[in-house]
């Protein structure tokens, strides 16, 4: 409570024999107050990636993506990260080693054990990685009903700096149970802030190839309650790419591009060939149209709206050839990247490049066969 309230309150229990006006409920709100002199903390983020500060404390952060789409190789750099100063395109901010909690709810044990031995462990370097830094837990074997506690005591016991909860959905019975996902997320997000500590949720998108949605009730809340969300893709040639879809504060532009070498480790590398010969066979004056048809009559769309707007305008068939085009149009400024009143990424057609779409004249597959 600030000076301002706290004076409220005097003035209120000031007047002898008169009853006060300010409930409990009251004295929450103006705890709760927000104005322009209340001194807040600073925003603290544990990394950075290409240079862009991310993972803030006190708040969640989704990472999701298809089945095998790297998801926990990314949460494998994200936990070498707090015991090295970087890795790939990851830098940890400067301050000493970080404590990591990984909370594994979807695989074996002996799953669990194997990505610490030979994957986090090497990537660390044995003389960086303490034990005493990585508290570990499989709670595969246990029912939904206990596992949320469980974590609720494990992160009030051992105050990490960072915690992996992989995966949010086994927090619930039945993902699309809208009130059970409300709870889970929003203690989730009270866990966060008391602790301090950055909580990063792990989520299936939907099975459908052409849904990048997180799955389920408990998906949508997270994916509204987040303070970034982030995506994992996989090629055919097993490159998998890391983007940046959501923030409430720095946008991150660049995709991390990585591979998997012989010895199991992630390698980063660059924008793979095919994604460049894809997107080069457009023009920019087909590029121009296709999204002034995508964003006619001065259309604001989410990334996932867009994307499925010009897929179909364009008969784009693959992602990555989709995902290319995306990074054109806005190179070429051809489309304006923003963000809504609560952080969500949005796009919106330039008006200084618009042009009339051609209403007879869709663009044709013949530009990316199959």
């Amino acid at each position: 409570m600030d000076s301002q309230a706290f004076h409220l309150v005097e003035i209120e229990l000031s007047h002898a024999g008169e009853t006060s006006g300010l409930t409990p409920e009251m004295l929450l709100l103006e705890e709760l107050r927000i104005t322009p002199e209340k001194e807040l903390p600073t925003m603290d983020f544990l990394f950075r990636l290409f240079g862009r500060p991310c993972f803030p404390r006190g708040e969640l952060v989704a990472i999701t993506g298809k089945a095998k789409s790297g998801k926990t190789f990314v949460t494998s750099m994200l936990m070498s990260c707090c015991a090295r100063s970087d890795v790939l395109s990851f830098s940890r901010q400067p301050e000493p080693q970080m404590r990591v909690l990984w909370y594994d709810t979807e695989q074996s044990e002996e799953s669990t054990q194997d990505i610490l031995r030979h994957r986090i462990i090497p990537m660390v370097g044995p003389e960086n990685y303490h034990a005493s830094l990585f508290d570990i837990f499989n709670v595969r074997s246990t029912s939904w009903k206990q596992r949320m506690g469980l974590l609720e005591q494990a992160v009030g016991h051992y105050r990490p700096d960072m915690v992996i909860v992989d995966g949010i959905r086994d927090l619930v019975d039945d993902i699309n149970d809208g009130v059970l996902a409300q709870e889970i997320v929003e203690r989730l997000m009270r866990l966060a802030s008391k602790t301090a500590c950055c909580i990063v949720c792990v989520l299936h998108q939907n099975k459908s190839s052409e849904d990048r949605n997180l799955r389920g009730w408990i998906g949508t809340e997270l994916t509204n309650k987040a303070f970034e969300v982030y995506v994992c893709e996989k090629d055919a040639n097993r490159t998998f790419a890391l983007e940046q879809t959501h923030t409430r504060k720095y946008d991150i532009v660049d995709r991390l591009y990585f591979t998997v070498g012989d010895d199991g480790l992630p390698r980063q590398v660059g924008m793979p060939v095919d994604y460049e010969k894809l997107a080069h066979k457009m023009s920019t004056d087909e590029i121009l149209d296709l999204y002034s048809q995508a964003l006619a009559k001065g259309a604001i769309l989410s990334y996932k709206e867009l994307q499925d707007r010009v897929m179909k305008l364009g008969h784009i068939n693959h992602y990555k050839q989709y995902h290319e085009i995306m990074a054109l149009a806005v190179n070429l400024g051809i489309i304006l990247k923003s963000r809504d009143h609560v952080g969500r990424i949005i796009y919106t057609l330039n008006p200084e490049r618009q042009n009339t779409p051609h209403q007879h004249e869709p663009v044709q597959s013949t530009l990316f066969p199959d």
